[in-house]
């Protein structure tokens, strides 16, 4: 016992050693899953918080909103492009869709607040935790800081917040991925019938009027170098290199002959040259073509000389205005596409499948694959070589964040209310702009996704550590206070919208069905229920509904953190 209390004053002198315990603890059981169940990082976080506030901790103020700032201008810098470029680009559809899906979520929420009679600490809770968006726990705690109440009522009403979250966001997770993944498709029709269209929209998008390549349908295939001995027939008469290429692309191959041995001689090849019995030659393209083509080449032999040349694999982000907005298949007929396999398609972290119909956006990044002379030609065509670097431009961060902060303060009345954006809201705005501004002159304002990743990850749960630890010794009596009841109200707020979302997404947006449900897992910002619905279908097409609406979700649902303080309160 003289151990524990020695334990707990030292963490009372150093608030850094509980949060720091809480992070790595929570970290760890949220990576924990049984049955493919888990509680998730931000929940297990605040749960541990709550245990080691148990030992009765203050922690400064300062601490928890330096940390959800730096979250809320990394998820703004994140979904920025994606955001901006939705509201006047193609994707204006699905943005309409978000929005609707978004009032939603608060009107039914509100509807629920209003006939239980909950206070705007448990509306708060309940929104946040019933639509899984951690981050409204803090734009909801700031905003109740410019309400005119007395400090008590204040922090009643803070400290419930985290209490309802926690109640309902289990079911949000685990609801959310098995509405949209199990009873979604059965809404649309059942689950053989949707995997059938989910099949045809993917012919239909990989159907190739311009290039015979349908090597597009999964992104992460490798693109191989192998070297072949030309004994095949087909070379009795010399056959050029434009001739081959053109063999192997109306067989539906899109293989490319990267150079040549004849003799003791290697040539880097022209279209005009010709290959003879006896010649080695090396096919560059997709892993799974390049392998069948022994039985009318020859075969493939390991010639280290042959094959030391450099080859590259660089990500570019689509900046060319002639770029954007063609398909892949455009693309991959371009003059300049020559030899070059595109491997992946990132979109706002969300990875795109490469498909020949596929719209590319600016914003997206690229990685392309072939020769370094033949990658280093074609980069420049689209925009600009994102090569990897390990520096962040802290300046954009540390003055993007101050600007967000005084636009969040300025405060209108409507009537004796004070109505503001809060510092929260303003750097989430701020986080927007700057990552817009970014997609535009890439070489200004770089963030590593790496570093995107700790900012976010690292700076919204070092924010939902502190809440934990500092609710502790509340959090039971607040759990007595908010009853089951909360629990059920979290799952209409839950299942309403979502069930209303697939409906109005296939009856009046007329979106498939595999991009329906992605459409309605991005617009909730549910990156579980994603998978699930992958999973599900056995498909990446989901995720072409999910990158846009996951941009304006995100935004909306943050910001609606600070409408629902206002409706309630």
């Amino acid at each position: 016992m003289e151990l524990f209390d020695w334990f707990a004053q030292t963490c009372r002198d150093n608030p850094s050693i509980p949060i720091f315990l809480t992070i790595g603890i929570g970290f760890w059981i949220g990576s924990l899953k049984y049955k493919g169940f888990s509680l998730g990082v931000v929940t297990s976080v605040l749960l541990v918080g709550v245990l080691v506030g148990q030992m009765d901790i203050a922690i400064p103020g300062p601490v928890k909103n330096v940390f959800f700032l730096l979250f809320l201008f990394a998820i703004g810098y994140s979904v920025g492009p994606q955001f901006f470029r939705a509201l006047r680009g193609d994707g204006i559809k699905q943005v309409l869709f978000a929005a609707v899906v978004c009032l939603l979520c608060l009107s039914v929420t509100w509807g629920v607040v209003k006939v239980m009679g909950y206070n705007a600490g448990e509306a708060v809770g309940l929104f946040s935790g019933s639509q899984t968006i951690s981050a409204v726990i803090g734009v909801g705690t700031d905003t109740m800081g410019t309400l005119g109440i007395d400090a008590a009522r204040k922090k009643a009403l803070i400290d419930i917040i985290p209490v309802a979250y926690a109640v309902c966001y289990v079911f949000g997770t685990i609801g959310s991925a098995y509405i949209l993944a199990n009873l979604g498709p059965w809404m649309l029709g059942g689950i053989k019938k949707v995997k059938a269209d989910t099949a045809a929209l993917e012919k239909e998008m990989n159907e190739s009027s311009l290039t015979s390549d349908p090597a597009y349908i999964i992104a992460n295939r490798p693109v191989a170098f192998r070297a072949y001995s030309v004994t095949s027939d087909f070379f009795d008469s010399p056959q050029s290199v434009a001739q081959i290429e053109s063999h192997l692309h109306s067989q539906g191959r899109r293989l490319f002959i990267e150079r040549v041995r004849s003799g003791h001689n290697i040539i880097e090849p022209t279209p005009e040259t010709r290959i003879t019995k006896g010649d080695e030659i090396v096919l560059s393209g997709r892993r799974e073509y390049i392998i069948e083509d022994e039985s009318w080449i020859g075969p493939e032999v390991n010639d280290a000389e042959l094959l030391d040349f450099p080859a590259e694999q660089i990500p570019v982000m689509i900046t060319r205005k002639t770029v954007a907005g063609l398909t892949v298949d455009e693309l991959r007929s371009q003059t300049y596409m020559y030899g070059v396999s595109i491997k992946s398609i990132d979109r706002g972290g969300v990875a795109i499948p490469v498909l020949a119909k596929t719209k590319l956006m600016a914003g997206d990044t690229l990685t392309l694959v072939g020769l370094a002379s033949e990658v280093n030609t074609a980069a420049p065509r689209l925009g600009y070589v994102d090569r990897p670097k390990t520096a962040s431009d802290l300046i954009l961060v540390g003055l993007g964040i101050v600007i967000g902060c005084l636009i969040g303060v300025l405060t209108i009345h409507a009537g004796n209310i004070p109505v503001s954006l809060s510092t929260s809201g303003g750097t989430l705005i701020s986080g927007l702009i700057f990552g817009w501004l970014r997609s535009k002159r890439p070489s200004f304002g770089r963030i590593p996704k790496e570093a995107v990743w700790i900012m976010n990850n690292l700076g919204l749960n070092m924010f939902i550590a502190v809440i934990g630890i500092t609710s502790g010794p509340s959090f039971v009596s607040g759990i007595k206070e908010v009853g089951f009841g909360l629990f059920l109200a979290g799952i209409v707020c839950t299942s309403l919208p979502l069930i209303l979302s697939v409906i109005i997404g296939h009856k009046i947006f007329k979106f498939r069905p595999a991009i329906n449900l992605g459409c309605c897992a991005g617009s909730r910002t549910t990156t579980a229920a994603l998978g699930a619905i992958q999973e599900s279908l056995d498909s990446t097409l989901p995720a072409m509904g999910y990158t846009v609406t996951y941009a304006v979700g995100n935004t909306m649902l943050i910001l609606m953190g600070v409408a629902i303080v206002l409706m309630t309160s």
